[in-house]
This record gives structure tokens, sequence and C-alpha cells, in this order.
């Protein structure tokens, strides 16, 4: 464009001379005004190509951030997906707890009414809690006959719980074993492990696999009342059996190694 300018004016020039027309000082003014014309063109040009790229850069950023929040938005999505399916399965985890709760109260109804036992529930588990004069002498471990009556139904109302590890705790009051049976319980801990024992191997002859159950003692140090009155000893002294679900067992053995 600039090399045609140039051309065009040389050729002005040449026939403005030679015609006469206008002297040498006038086109040198003209020649140096169409070069301050053509400069400001050349400036005019290179601004626009410098918004140009600035627009492209730009444009390239846009592109690059639009990219950007949609993997995101994508990743939000999942996120809200992933826990909403985590929410349905707890809802339905308790609802289920709710009806496996619910199906053990009404099996062994008869026995509660009683006071024979009592049926809890916890977050993530359930206990049958078992009165310990029904089923034991005092500072005994065999079981009674009445209490293997009531305890045979509570196995019968456990063996449906396959998906569940059954663990059988015994506990005591705070009294010291009398001396005429410390040969065979020094204490209240192998009292209380001898008790749970008992009731595990009687479980295991209803029917239950003992690879689904563990027997512990607790011996005086967990009570659920104070020891300073009989009544609150008698409460201290139980049978607990709690139905833990098998994934937490699992995690319990893990964190244990």
């Amino acid at each position: 464009m600039t090399r045609k300018i140039h051309i065009g004016i040389a050729v002005l020039a040449a026939a403005f001379i030679t015609s006469g027309c206008v002297s040498t000082s006038e086109f040198e003014k003209m020649q140096e005004g169409k070069n301050a014309e053509i400069q400001s063109l050349q400036k005019q040009k290179t601004a626009l190509e410098e918004q140009k790229a600035a627009l492209e850069n730009q444009t390239s950023a846009l592109v690059g951030q639009k990219s950007e929040l949609e993997q995101k938005n994508m990743a939000t999505q999942q996120q809200v997906g992933s826990l909403e399916q985590q929410k349905a399965a707890l809802l339905a985890a308790s609802q289920e707890r709710q009806k496996q709760y619910d199906a053990l109260v009404l099996s062994l109804s008869k026995e509660v009414e009683k006071g024979q036992l009592q049926v809890r529930q916890y977050k993530d588990m359930l206990s049958v809690d078992l009165a310990e004069q029904i089923f034991f002498d005092s500072g005994r471990a065999a079981l009674k006959a009445g209490g293997k009556d009531v305890l045979k139904k509570v196995g019968d109302a456990l063996k449906g719980y396959e998906n569940k590890i059954i663990r059988v705790v015994g506990h005591t009051d705070n009294v010291p074993i009398a001396k005429a049976l410390q040969d065979t319980f020094p204490t209240n801990w192998e009292l209380s492990v001898a008790r749970a024992t008992n009731v595990v191997r009687f479980l295991q002859e209803v029917g239950i696999p003992p690879e689904r159950m563990v027997a512990s003692g607790r011996s005086e140090y967990d009570p659920v009342a104070a020891n300073d009155t009989p009544e609150g000893r008698q409460k201290n002294r139980r049978i607990e059996i709690m139905l833990i679900d098998k994934s937490l067992s699992d995690e319990i053995k893990k964190s244990n190694k």
C-alpha cells in the first residue's frame, strides 16, 4: 500500500513539475503531508493489529475459563450425586435398623413385658440386656433352667440376623467374689467372662454359628447405675447381647491391626 502511494506521489509530482502547475516547495509540502498520512495510517494499522491480538488473547483466556468452569461444574454434579447416594444409603440403613429393632421387640415382647430382658437401639447396633437373676445364681456362671428357656427364645430371634456379629458381654456389680468361690472366680473379671462364654455356648447349641459370636467380660467397670444401692447393683448385674453390623466389626478389626 505504502509503495503504491509513493509511486502515485512520484507520478503526480512528475506531472505537476512537467506541466509547471506547482513549484518545488509546494510539492515538497504535499509530499510531507502524504508521508504524514502514511505514518498515521501505519500507526492505526499497528494499533488495530495490537487490539486484534489482545482480543484473541482474551478470547483464548475466556475459552480456558469456560472449560475450567465446565469441569468444576461436572465435578460438583458428581459430588452432589455421590452425596445423594450416601444419603439414600444412610436412610435405607436407618430404616432397616428400625425394622430390625421392631421385629426383635415384637418377637421378644412377652419376655420384655415380664421384665426378663430389655431391647435397646443404638446408632449402629441393637442390644438385648438380660436380667442376671433370671439366668444365674449369685456368684455362679452356670445357666439356670428358666434362663435357658428365655435365652432359647432370644437365640431363635437372633438367627435371622445373618449380617450381624453377636457380641455377648458379661457385667457385674462391685461386690467382691465370696471367699468360698474365689478358687473358681478370683475376681469379678473371671465371673463376667465365664457368664458371657456360657451364654455364647448355649446360643451355639440353639443354632447360631459360632463364627458370628464374640464373648467378653467387663466385670464391674461398665455400670449403668450406681453401686451404692441394691437396686443399682441389680441393674449392673446383667448380660448384654449386642448385634453389630459386620461392616462395622470389620472396620474395628482393621483399626486394631
